[in-house]
């Protein structure tokens, strides 16, 4: 870690909670990330070795700790007590992106895995009641051997398969990406996506309802933007 050459400790905590990636990584560990490879899926553009190393870094300076698995395979990570100090940091960074940073997306930020892997993380996998549901989720835009996504929630966990599991769909969605990741966002709210055909969903009347309680929606999607950003939840004309 650089050092700024001061003992002012707003200076000290910058260098090492505005080193690059750490506020994700600490992100996606107050999100419940334990497993080295989750914590790949949060930040793929990062390197695997620079993912290790920082993280060795951060348990250097007592802000992350490790556990062994139960399997004895491994580690897992986690925030320590003073990590966990940094987790209103993260809120404010957050409040302060979707109040004042909100724009139409560019390619760069159209990240179908990191999409993916957000909603079998953050979806609640109780909405549809106690029993085993599956929702499948088509992205319309993407390659044939990327269109199809399949969630399956059990025993209040939310699995993300790549094959078909074969068994019933309770819910089928239908929706570009870009679409998609408006809608978790916050940008295209999803009353006005359902009602505009821009997401398509399929079902049972019960499993239709329960499509809000589902994608849990982070309460940062609620915060309105308060720069010039032209609200993508507009009717398209043409």
């Amino acid at each position: 870690m650089k050092s700024y050459g001061q003992f002012c400790p707003v200076a000290k905590a910058s260098e090492l909670f505005c080193e690059r990636w750490t506020p994700l990584i600490v992100r996606d560990l107050a999100w419940g990330a334990t497993r080295f490879s989750e914590l790949q899926r949060g930040v793929p553009l990062m390197s695997p070795t620079l993912l290790s190393k920082r993280l060795k870094q951060l348990e250097a300076e007592g802000v992350v700790k490790t556990r062994p698995q139960a399997n004895g395979r491994g580690k897992t990570y986690h925030l320590t007590e003073s990590g966990r100090e940094f987790i209103p940091m993260i809120v404010a960074l957050g409040t302060w992106g979707q109040r004042w940073s909100r724009r139409q997306l560019v390619a760069g930020e159209v990240d179908l895995g990191l999409l993916v892997w957000a909603l079998e993380r953050s979806v609640n996998a109780d909405a549809f009641g106690k029993s085993q549901s599956l929702v499948r989720i088509e992205f319309t835009d993407q390659p044939r051997n990327q269109r199809l996504w399949w969630f399956i929630n059990r025993e209040g966990v939310c699995e993300l398969c790549l094959e078909d599991p074969g068994f019933a769909v309770d819910l089928y969605l239908a929706a570009t990406l870009p679409d998609m990741i408006y809608i978790v966002r916050g940008d295209l709210p999803l009353s006005r996506a359902l009602a505009s055909g821009r997401l398509e969903a399929l079902g049972t009347a019960r499993a239709r309802k329960a499509l809000r309680g589902w994608l849990n929606l982070s309460p940062l999607s609620k915060i309105k933007p308060q720069n010039r950003f032209e609200s993508v939840g507009a009717p398209r004309h043409g």
